[in-house]
Order: structure tokens, then C-alpha cells, then sequence
């Protein structure tokens, strides 16, 4: 770029996708006086997804702002809680985040998820489509333009991934209402209606079943249950009580 100059600072949130040297305070950006300061930002490292607000001069701007010489721009972060106007708050998580995914249905929140990777177009137009939110730790995928809305998972980390994803959207959370495997509806079933769909050892040994609407797979309180009931638990303690 060869153009004015303007003075630019992130939010330290932002630290993570900005050079070391544009860390902890303002520093020069040479614009091409025809780019907007939301290109600007992206160019810098940061999806426009992360951003809470861009203050330029003291005033709040539009990311179709073209900065002129000398202006200084402060880049916030995405505030927290956020809020997602215009749909019900729903997810659509890409090929990598799976375990969040599954552990997300487990508190009864709507993430649709991708097990094979369908490309980012695909990924961008199914998330425009559906008015989802799409999680991705793929930041290329999150400045397409084409996107409703996304974030940036922070973490590598399952446990951490949960907690960043609803500390950041605060969504309902309904236990033990949505199929793990497809994201569908569980409504109660009874014994005999599903009995020739599990074994004989858990027809003896449960009594209480739930079943997907969508995929029709069986639930019951298996051996697994105990370790499920403390994550949802730790999750309530957290992020508030269940949505009746």
C-alpha cells in the first residue's frame, strides 16, 4: 500500500491475530486511500467477526469507512455476551470441531455440524443459508464474504472450546433434548417401543429411554452417564440454569 497513514490499536483480545509488533498500543498502517478500514482490518490479521466496534477518532465508524490521512482507529473486541440479531441463535461448526459439537448438543443447543469437510464456500453459503453461526478455528473461512455470521474458536481444547462458545453467546441450554450423533429432537420413549433396537442386556438393565426424532437413535443412562451429568452440571454452574 502507498497512501495516508493512519494510526491504528487493537484490543488485547485481538493479540492473537496481529504481528507482535502491533501488540499493546497504536502503530502505523499506510493505507492505499480506497480500501475501507474493514479491508484494512482484515489485511491486518484480524476477521471482522472478532470486532466489536471501530472507533475512529472518538466516534464509532461503519467498516465501510475509507480512513483518511492521520485518522486514529481503535479496534475493539467483540463484546461479551453477543448477541445475534435477525434468527434464532444457532451453530453450524466445520470438519474439526466435532467433540464441540457433540458436547453442545449435549446441553441442548443447535449445532449443526460438517463431519467431512465440504469446502468453505460450501461451509459460508450453508451458514447464509440457515441463518447459523459458524465456529471455525480457520480464519480464512471466517472473512468470507459470503458468511451470515461466525467466530473464532480460541482453543484447541474441547473443555476450553465449550466454556469460549458460551461465555461468547449465552445460549439457552436444554439437557439431555438433542441427538449427540445428528442434532435432532430426543422426545421420552417407552421400553417396548424400542425394544428391538437395543440389546437384551439394556432392555433388563434400563427402564428409561429417549429417542431421536430424526435419526430414530436410542439414549439411556448407560455407563457413560455419570461423566456426561457432571460436564452439564459444571456447565449449568457456570453459564446459568437449564431453559425449561
Amino acid at each position: 500500500m502507498n497512501g495516508p497513514q493512519i494510526n491504528v490499536s487493537f484490543a488485547p483480545e485481538l493479540g492473537l491475530f496481529v504481528p507482535h509488533e502491533r501488540r499493546g498500543g497504536p502503530s502505523t498502517v499506510v493505507t492505499d486511500g480506497a480500501s475501507t478500514l474493514g479491508h484494512v482490518v482484515e489485511s491486518l490479521g484480524v476477521p471482522l467477526t472478532e470486532v466489536g466496534a471501530l472507533v475512529v477518532d472518538g466516534r464509532e465508524t461503519a467498516t465501510g469507512h475509507v480512513p483518511a490521512a492521520g485518522e486514529t482507529v481503535t479496534v475493539r473486541a467483540v463484546p461479551r455476551p453477543q448477541r445475534v440479531p435477525g434468527a434464532p441463535l444457532r451453530f453450524l461448526l466445520d470438519v474439526h470441531l466435532g467433540t464441540l459439537a457433540r458436547r453442545l448438543r449435549l446441553l441442548g443447543v443447535d449445532a449443526a455440524y460438517e463431519s467431512t469437510d465440504i469446502g468453505d464456500p460450501a461451509l459460508a453459503a450453508r451458514s447464509a443459508a440457515e441463518r447459523r453461526v459458524l465456529l471455525s478455528r480457520d480464519r480464512g473461512l471466517l472473512r468470507r464474504r459470503e458468511l451470515w455470521a461466525g467466530a473464532y474458536v480460541y482453543s484447541d481444547r474441547p473443555d476450553e472450546q465449550l466454556r469460549d462458545v458460551l461465555g461468547r453467546f449465552a445460549p439457552p441450554l436444554r439437557p439431555w433434548t438433542r441427538c449427540t450423533a445428528c442434532n435432532g429432537t430426543l422426545r421420552e420413549a417407552a421400553k417396548e417401543d424400542v425394544a428391538d433396537l437395543v440389546e437384551g442386556g439394556t432392555r433388563g438393565t434400563y427402564d428409561v429411554f429417549a429417542q431421536c426424532e430424526a435419526c430414530a437413535r436410542v439414549y439411556w443412562r448407560g455407563a457413560h452417564h455419570d461423566r456426561l451429568e457432571a460436564m452439564v452440571a459444571a456447565a449449568l454452574a457456570e453459564f446459568g440454569e437449564a431453559v425449561r
